[in-house]
């Protein structure tokens, strides 16, 4: 027994998620103290009090309310296309539960009799049935959660970016702690959310499961499962929506008619910064919250067959939520340097007060795993894991936990390296605008290709060390080291939508150079550290995915996967080919809705006198509906793909085949979405630091309008889809293929493979 009483547990964990969801409220209520002398447009529709007495000499109360009308807009696009998503979702949500409940309760016949357990043997646990019913409420649980951390990351996004904005009139240090208070709120809020809903599930899951803690953790993979299946749908149509608007815009605007980004005379705009919202916030939000999820099942399911699963030792089960527990208290203090210890005064401090938030964060939480190590674990503890049992000392844990965590920020900063215009491969790729877009493309893939390296290494790092140290249960804690600050990374990551959506409102509300200098920085800034966002994400879902893959071959009953055997080996073909076929479906789907946009963009162009000169106003409403019903359709084949492949491959090829499957599709897809995303990033950088004038070529060679600047916002364009569709939707892919396997191993070892039964 650890040191850390069940009766304290039961109390740290629940206070810890607490303490989360007020400083998260705390953090809300400082944003909405922006200054604000009254309320705009009374009698219309605005019940925000955001508009406040415009700074003398800075921007007029015309301007003012010009930003107010902008952010209503937006904020009612993002609501309007949610609430139509969740629609669709709901009946996702019900048909897929019932084939859950269906799938689990005919493993037994349906029977309601007490069984033998299948690791503590010489106990029964509970009947076929019941796993089948907890499951079916945890996935409907995780599937809720996900949509709240979306949605209500969203609404806070959208509650923000005007007044960062208006705090951009008083420098860029006060709209800097505005933007990142404001993505504080959701890291905080999701994390928090998270923890609480888990925690409350077992408990009160434990009421009826009793000492069966087998088929208590067993039925709470469905919370992971939920939550990533909500995720997947939320990012790839979010994607679709947000890039479908933003390519229009971009080929449109920027290269035919040489405006600016975000200029209010482009039909596209409105639609692209409510993309930002319910793509880069709202999908993103429950992407990190099914990573979350699914890490803290696969740790509890594998625990729950340990020594101190068997000997119902509470504390010990509850480790990784102990982790979570403590990652809230350290974020906590970690946010403090960036909104109180430290003052941004001049642009070039944003980004190396972003960058210091993943290193303070990572130190503390160091410290923090150690202390949480020692206290709540016993000094040793045996875990059974494909058919032998392994002697674990606590240490080993500690270890496991740290090397997850620090192989994350190697990921963060690689990324980083990568995808910033303060290093010479961006620089590169930048300076290889200057003959055109065809080398421009050439330079992206080819920086994409080489990020992928290091942080390949660091995951086969981490997961040879935690292997070798703790097993399957190793690899899962340090999935749960990696995203133990996901506080502070949520909040670096929402950061950069935010400052975006700041930046195109004052655009739009045609705020001074001065502001949209300030709102370009912090914008800048975003880039890069949501693309680092990107590296933690595609770096937990390896780990994540390797540890449900774990838990599934233990569950699936399989004592070793032979790569030479057939079935294996179609499988790990058939694993690798699918994030291509997935890849392929996203983009395909984004180029088909853009070539719509763009088609509507070059017609009112065309057709609306007075668009090009200012003194008429586009139709920004057709923009919005082509984005939000390509979004809604687009995304189901690519889901469907998802979500069958584990029922179908497990139901008629059985075990062995869905695991070569999985270990392909992981090691597939993990490269490919790191080249996509840092792809994607770099080539978004090339193009701003082409704008901001840094490249002497760029100076040499003319303004903005000239040939280099085009050629970066070409590559920007073809980026854009692989950045933020289909290079962060694979991490979800290889995530919930094998959270879903688990889910459904049972039924696969009872049931599956009849087409090989057949032959």
């Amino acid at each position: 027994m650890g040191l850390l009483s069940e009766g304290l547990t039961q109390l740290l964990i629940p206070l810890a998620a607490l303490v989360g969801l007020a400083f998260a409220l705390l953090q809300w209520f400082l944003v909405s103290r922006v200054k604000v002398s009254g309320s705009y447009g009374e009698g219309n529709g605005y019940k925000d009090k955001l508009i406040g007495e415009a700074e003398e000499g800075v921007d007029s109360l015309e301007v003012t309310i010009k930003v107010a009308e902008i952010q209503n807009a937006i904020s009612i696009g993002a609501t309007s296309f949610l609430f139509t998503q969740y629609r669709y979702l709901s009946i996702f949500v019900g048909v897929f539960s019932a084939i859950i409940f269906l799938f689990l309760g005919s493993v037994k016949g349906f029977s309601t009799k007490s069984e033998p357990c299948t690791y503590n043997t010489g106990n029964t646990c509970k009947p076929a049935l019941a796993n089948a019913l907890f499951t079916t409420i945890a996935f409907l649980l995780g599937a809720l959660t996900s949509v709240l951390s979306g949605f209500f990351g969203m609404k806070i996004a959208t509650y923000a970016n005007a007044r960062t904005t208006l705090e951009a009139r008083r420098g860029v240090g006060k709209a800097f702690i505005t933007a990142f208070r404001s993505g504080a709120v959701m890291g905080f809020l999701l994390a928090a959310n998270g923890l609480l809903v888990l925690y409350i599930t077992i408990n009160l899951f434990k009421l009826y499961y009793g000492d069966d803690w087998e088929g208590l953790y067993e039925s709470i993979t469905g919370y992971g499962l939920g939550g990533s299946s909500m995720a997947l749908f939320g990012r790839v149509g979010g994607g679709i929506y947000t890039k479908a608007a933003d390519v229009g815009a971009d080929l449109v605007g920027k290269v035919e008619r040489n405006i600016p980004e975000d200029d209010p005379r482009n039909p596209a705009v409105i639609a692209d910064n409510v993309g930002d919202n319910v793509g880069d916030i709202a999908g993103m939000g429950s992407d990190l919250f099914g990573s979350y999820a699914e890490s803290s099942c696969a740790a509890l399911f594998v625990a729950s067959i340990s020594s101190f699963g068997i000997s119902h030792d509470y504390t010990a089960m509850s480790y990784p939520l102990i982790i979570s527990s403590m990652g809230i208290v350290v974020c906590l203090i970690t946010t403090l340097f960036a909104t109180d210890l430290f003052e941004i005064k001049k642009v070039n401090e944003i980004e190396p007060s972003l960058k210091r938030q993943l290193l303070i964060s990572t130190v503390l939480m160091t410290a923090g795993i150690a202390a949480v190590t020692f206290v709540a674990l016993p000094s040793e503890f045996t875990l059974f894991q494909f058919g032998t049992n392994k002697a674990v000392k606590n240490w080993y844990l500690f270890f496991c936990v740290a090397i997850g965590l620090w192989a994350g920020l190697v990921i963060g900063y690689t990324t980083e390296y990568h995808t910033s215009n303060a290093y010479s491969p961006v620089q590169d790729v930048a300076d290889s605008c200057r003959t055109g877009a065809a080398t421009n493309v050439i330079f992206g893939l080819a920086l994409g290709y080489k990020s992928v390296i290091i942080p390949v290494f660091a995951i086969a790092f981490a997961i040879y060390v935690s292997f070798s140290l703790a097993a399957m249960y190793g690899i899962a804690v340090a999935a749960l080291g990696m995203l133990s600050t996901i506080s502070t990374g949520l909040a670096i990551d929402a950061y950069g939508p935010i400052s975006d959506n700041a930046g195109g409102i004052a655009e739009m509300a045609g705020m001074s150079h001065e502001i949209r200098e300030r709102t370009d920085a912090l914008d800048a800034a975003g880039n890069t550290t949501a693309a680092i966002g990107k590296g933690f994400a595609i770096g937990s879902a390896a780990l994540v995915s390797l540890a449900l893959f774990g838990a599934y071959v233990s569950r699936a009953g399989i004592e070793t996967v032979d790569v030479l055997t057939p079935k294996v080996f179609i499988g790990l073909l058939v694993g690798a080919m699918l994030p291509y076929w997935f890849s392929a479906m996203t983009m395909k789907s984004v180029g088909s809705a853009a070539l719509k946009m763009v088609e509507e963009v070059r017609r009112q162009f065309n057709t609306i006198p007075g668009l090009m000169e200012g003194t008429a106003k586009p139709d920004y409403a057709t923009c919005v509906k082509i984005s939000t019903d390509a979004s809604l359709k687009e995304m189901i084949p690519p889901g469907a793909l998802v979500m069958l492949t584990p029922l179908i491959a497990g139901t008629f090829f059985g075990v062995e085949t869905l695991a070569g499957i999985l270990a392909g599709s992981l090691v597939s897809g993990v490269q490919i979405a790191i080249s996509a995303s840092n792809t994607g990033g770099a080539w978004d950088n090339a193009k701003k630091y082409i704008e901001a004038g840094a490249s002497e070529h760029a100076k040499s060679l003319g303004p903005k309008g000239s040939d280099p600047h085009k050629a970066a916002v070409i590559g920007d364009t073809i980026g854009d889809p692989l950045k933020d569709t289909s290079g962060p939707s694979l991490n979800i892919l290889i995530k919930l293929m094998a959270v879903e396997s688990l889910v459904f191993a049972p039924f696969f070892a009872a049931h599956g493979g009849v087409l090989f039964k057949w032959l």
